[in-house]
């Protein structure tokens, strides 16, 4: 069975002959990374995540990247899949495996360091060291900046990240996931602890969580989450967050994506969170 390993090629030599013109990014941020990498001319088509730049969104959709359907990939004739880790099903990458399609999968740290070395991979499968080189350089500049900034908050305010709220259970962010990194960034605190992921909280949890502000992505349709939905909720109705009407959305992609962007999430999350401090 197929496992995406950070750093690696599973599917292809470890070098490619040639640099790939034909490409499939899966994942929100690898696709950003491609393009900062001024590689969005040899893109062919993108998965549902991707959406920044808006151009990109131009191209053809292979749909949700966790649930791919490997005749639709096929269909494209790529000549290199770049993705986020977590691609699947596993069954759709055997397929993939199988028609010798070089395949090659960032890891999933969301860290500073995981970002920067997500981007080394993706440029090294470019073949664009130079342009790799000096988009890490600027990132890892705007990472060193945030880390300064969160550093100088002096009381840091427990957030707590709704990923959904579908039926009234409560989906959180907690320990190790994406949101808990930028609410670092930002000089916040994770209130989600206790779990890893993306999981369901009970209610009891929620309240002894105790955030003072609520942080959720700027959704419409059937995932929106309205302001209404918190202030009644019987546990996020407890909390000081709810209590004092601190409730905060940003786009999800800039705020979970760990691209290029994130420097510029982790200042706007700051701003939001402690906006007297300038």
């Amino acid at each position: 069975m197929i496992r995406a390993l950070a750093l690696l090629s599973l599917f292809a030599s470890p070098a490619l002959a040639d640099p790939a013109q034909r490409v499939l990014t899966l994942g929100g941020s690898v696709t950003e990374i491609a393009v900062a990498l001024g590689a969005q001319d040899r893109l062919i088509a993108r998965d549902t995540t991707s959406t920044y730049p808006p151009e990109v969104t131009s191209l053809p959709d292979v749909g949700y990247f966790r649930a791919l359907s490997p005749e639709g990939v096929l269909a494209l004739a790529p000549d290199l899949i770049l993705s986020e880790d977590g691609a699947g099903p596993p069954e759709a990458l055997d397929v993939l495996q199988a028609a010798g399609i070089p395949f090659i999968a960032a890891g999933p740290d969301t860290s500073p360091e995981g970002l920067i070395a997500k981007i080394e991979t993706v440029a090294q499968a470019l073949d664009l060291p130079e342009e790799g080189k000096a988009l890490a350089a600027r990132t890892a500049e705007g990472l060193a900046k945030a880390k300064l900034r969160a550093a100088s908050v002096t009381t840091p305010k427990r957030v707590l990240f709704i990923l959904s709220l579908q039926g009234g259970r409560i989906m959180a962010g907690g320990e190790g996931s994406s949101a808990e990194s930028i609410i670092r960034l930002a000089g916040g605190i994770n209130a989600g602890t206790g779990f890893q992921g993306y999981k369901q909280i009970t209610d009891e949890a929620v309240i002894a969580a105790a955030p003072e502000v609520i942080l959720m992505m700027d959704r419409e349709g059937d995932l929106a989450i309205a302001k209404d939905d918190v202030l009644n909720h019987p546990a996020l109705s407890q909390t000081p967050a709810a209590r004092n009407g601190v409730i905060l959305r940003m786009d999800g992609l800039l705020l979970l994506g760990f691209g290029p962007r994130t420097p510029e999430a982790a200042a706007d999350l700051h701003a939001l969170l402690y906006p007297t401090t300038g």
